[in-house]
């Protein structure tokens, strides 16, 4: 099977395990299964918005959610019924460095899901510990090949945090960060993972703020022999409307992004609402279907925009 994805993605991310419950609902130990309905329930609410969306005319084909397995309940079953693209996370939640949530078992997992991309969630700054990025690489190169012999794809989330010395040499300001240090890191750390041998096919990666580099990004992340498919999707980080906005418009035109795989910053604030008792269930489902519905519409006219 070829590497990469050919067509669109508009990916509602909600797989947040560990942040979930501890954020939402102040549980901290181990869920009682109880409170895993509970959970499980507002991941319901999510999937309720998204097939709202659908209904209001966004291309199913084009559509996908990122859910867990742990409180995700039959939303999976539910979103290959309605021929969404289905992703769910490989990961252990709420770990700086990468391991399978379920050990050696990880592929029997993927297989009884029949997921359409296993998801990654790597946090790796090319400066960091040497001896944990080692062993980062040596799993999700594991993960990598057992996914490319079962015909599976990859969905690898790159987040490249800041190291004291980083963030020091900006005055401690995390936005000058983001826009003058992580596009060269995220440039590195991507090579670093190329040269390990470790295959991609989608590629969720950290908006930047200037398109020069989201091109720079994409042209590298389909450098080498037999990755002209790869492609990438922009996360939103639970980043404000106007930072992700700005984002999209800055991915959207560049040849190589396909869309996003977007989460709180979709579905936070309804959920909370709803939560808290300040919004009906319906009303948090149309808020949700909303903010999706917003985010596809900026990236389409960017993306189109570009073309005129």
């Amino acid at each position: 099977m070829a590497l990469g994805y050919d067509g669109k993605l508009y990916i509602l991310a909600f797989d947040h395990r560990g942040s979930f419950q501890k954020k939402l609902f102040g549980i901290e130990d181990e869920p009682t299964a109880e409170q895993t309905e509970t959970i499980s329930d507002a991941k319901r609410l999510i999937f309720e918005g998204m097939q709202l969306a659908v209904e209001r005319g966004v291309d199913a084909q084009a559509t996908g959610v990122l859910v867990d397995e742990q409180f995700g309940s039959d939303i999976p079953a539910r979103a290959k019924a309605g021929n969404l693209k289905l992703a769910m996370p490989v990961e252990k939640s709420g770990q700086d460095e990468f391991d399978f949530q379920y050990g050696a078992d990880f592929g029997e997992h993927i297989a009884s899901h029949d997921v359409d991309f296993a998801k990654v969630l790597v946090r790796m700054n090319p400066d960091g510990d040497a001896e944990v990025n080692e062993r980062q690489l040596g799993r999700l190169k594991e993960l990598a090949d057992w996914l490319h012999a079962n015909d599976g794809k990859f969905l690898f989330e790159l987040l490249v945090p800041a190291e004291p010395d980083q963030l020091e040499s900006v005055g401690g300001d995390t936005d000058r960060y983001d826009a003058e240090l992580r596009p060269e890191l995220m440039r590195r750390a991507i090579q670093q993972i190329q040269d390990f041998g470790i295959e991609v096919d989608v590629w969720k990666i950290e908006g930047v703020d200037e398109r020069a580099d989201a091109e720079s990004l994409a042209e590298l992340t389909r450098k080498g022999e037999g990755r002209e498919g790869v492609v990438c999707v922009l996360l939103g980080r639970g980043a404000s409307d106007d930072k992700v906005d700005h984002w999209l418009r800055q991915a959207a035109p560049v040849e190589g992004f396909i869309g996003f795989a977007i989460g709180r910053s979709i579905w936070w604030d309804a959920l909370k609402g709803f939560i808290d008792g300040d919004l009906e269930r319906a009303a948090a489902a149309e808020k949700i279907a909303d903010n999706y519905l917003r985010f596809v519409k900026v990236y389409d006219d960017a993306e189109s925009g570009a073309r005129v």
